[in-house]
């Protein structure tokens, strides 16, 4: 008796077939976003809002690299833009770790997934956002200013979306290999740290466009691009412009440098995404015992060197503060970042002065400015500790000591090398007494605005201002930025006359002037807003707690 065959079930195969996970994760971001947005209609406008200005900016972007087509810079500047925004790229994950959750492969690890269908999933995902749109964009463009001919046209058309991928891909392999970091603590303060970035990147694209400025020709953006024009994501535009000119050989070499760069950073993410699904986290093993430090031994150099009572036990408070919050570090580094950027910019310029050591003494004292901020809702236990106007005095005075104890230091050491680079060794006595007037003005100020205006800073929040108090903020920052120099006033007067009268004799009678200037200033500020404080601490503690 012959067996029965068992006929197939149809259908069986299409169900056996592995489903792919690219169309999952496109939906599965596409719904995120679309979640997302339905959360609040201030969600809604700020992401049109933002759609719209990408939008425009890249549509100015391809319109000035069709009106830049045939002119003899259109391939440098076409070769550094490129670079330049690759750069940002690469950068971008470590300062925004959270600009982009729904692809955190973090996420992921309890899945059943195999790593070369995840990364394509991944880099299909990765390419769905306003930042890979305004991309093309940005490739399209530059690769229309630099094609001539067939040849460069068909060389274009591989070299935009290869752009595309290398950004992306470099971006995603990036955040990759550092998710663990980015999602630490030490993480977030380096995305605060972010300021910093800015704030060099802003000073070098204007030091350099002054630098181009003075040039007589745009010949040093071409050596300049000639060797950017070997790096990925560039050399896939410098390939275009290599078509254009004839050499296809060249052209095939630098399409190859960023194909090759696609290929390695596709095996370094599927490396890193294989090493953080099976290596376990190190935050959750625990700590030996012999590691774990005694709390006494944290007392170090500086803070042992402060005075007893509660000056020392409020400076080394604040001291704490700066050191450990995320935050208050952050925008302590920005600012010292900032304040020695500017002068010492200026003065490899012709136009530079040592004077321009006052705007770090100015930049640092704003720092004063919300000083309960800082404490948020553990502001009550400084409240109970004042009980008089004596106390909010104290309070009030050594927290400006600290202000003081970094600013004069600091601009001391702006101000003489400023005038080491730039010339003006005979002007430091006066612009110490304006740089120590500006301070003590800036004390004062924020003594003031600390008291009436104090608004809240959220711990759990990438924003610095408490909502609903945005406005008030501000108004006081930028008013204090215009009072403070105008405080000055008298010295600037006195500055202006001692040299229209060729009296230079009698400059070095600023700096005391100066000193005792600013000195008065911020007594006279502790005197008044110190009993303002004791009847307003119920209001400041309910500001600063909001978050």
């Amino acid at each position: 008796m012959t067996a029965p065959t068992t006929a197939p079930v149809a259908g069986a195969g299409a169900a056996a077939a592995p489903v792919s996970l690219t169309p999952v994760f496109v939906r599965l971001k596409l719904a995120l976003m679309r979640n997302g947005l339905r959360q609040s209609s201030g969600r809604t406008v700020a992401f049109v809002a933002s759609l719209v200005i990408v939008l425009l900016f890249a549509a100015f972007m391809v319109l000035g690299f069709l009106l830049l087509r045939g002119n003899a810079a259109a391939g440098a500047v076409s070769v550094l833009t490129v670079a330049v925004f690759a750069l940002g790229w690469a950068v971008m994950p470590l300062f925004l770790p959270s600009g982009d959750e729904t692809l955190d492969p973090s996420r992921l690890v309890m899945l059943p997934l195999r790593p070369e269908p995840l990364v394509r999933a991944l880099l299909v995902s990765s390419l769905v956002g306003t930042g890979p749109l305004f991309t093309l964009c940005l490739a399209f463009g530059a690769a229309v200013a630099v094609a001539h001919g067939v040849a460069a046209t068909v060389t274009a058309v591989l070299a935009v979306p290869l752009v595309l991928l290398v950004c992306v891909a470099l971006s995603r392999a990036i955040a990759t290999a550092n998710v663990r970091l980015l999602t630490s603590r030490k993480g977030r303060d380096m995305a605060l740290l972010s300021g910093l970035v800015i704030a060099l990147g802003i000073q070098a694209v204007n030091f350099g466009l002054q630098a181009l400025g003075r040039a007589k020709d745009l010949s040093v953006l071409d050596s300049v691009a000639s060797v950017v024009g070997w790096l990925p994501a560039a050399s896939a535009v410098a390939a275009v412009r290599s078509a254009s000119d004839g050499d296809l050989v060249l052209a095939a070499a630098r399409l190859a440098v960023s194909v090759a760069a696609v290929v390695a950073l596709l095996w370094w993410w599927r490396r890193s995404l294989v090493r953080l699904m099976v290596e376990p986290d190190g935050s959750t093993i625990g700590a030996a015992p012999d590691t774990v430090k005694d709390p006494a031994s944290g007392r170090g150099l500086l803070v042992r060197m402060l005075p007893g009572g509660r000056t020392g036990a409020v400076m080394e408070r604040c001291f704490r503060y700066i050191w450990r919050d995320p935050k208050t570090k952050a925008s302590w580094v920005t600012v010292l970042a900032i304040g020695v950027l500017v002068p010492v910019f200026n003065a490899f310029q012709d136009a530079g002065s040592v004077y321009w050591a006052c705007f770090a003494s100015g930049m640092l004292g704003m720092q004063m400015f919300n000083q309960f901020g800082q404490d948020s809702s553990a502001f009550w236990m400084v409240a109970q500790t004042i009980s008089s106007p004596a106390d909010a005095f104290a309070e009030l005075r050594d927290r400006a000591y600290v202000m003081s104890a970094i600013t004069v230091p600091y601009t001391v050491v702006v101000a003489v090398v400023t005038a080491l680079i730039g010339g003006g060794w005979s002007q430091l006595p006066e612009v110490f007494g304006l740089a120590f007037a500006l301070l003590g003005a800036m004390l004062a100020l924020g003594v003031v605005v600390s008291v009436t205006y104090p608004y809240g800073i959220p711990q759990d929040s990438h924003r610095n201002i408490a909502p609903g108090q945005g406005g008030m903020a501000v108004a006081a920052i930028f008013g204090g930025m215009f009072a403070g120099p105008l405080l000055c006033a008298p010295l600037v007067g006195l500055l202006i006359w001692l040299r229209v009268s060729d009296q230079h004799a009698l400059l070095w009678l600023l700096l005391p002037l100066g000193v005792t200037y600013g000195v008065l200033l911020t007594w006279g500020a502790l005197k008044i807003m110190s009993v303002r404080m004791v009847k307003r601490l119920p209001e400041i503690l309910t500001a600063v707690s909001k978050s």
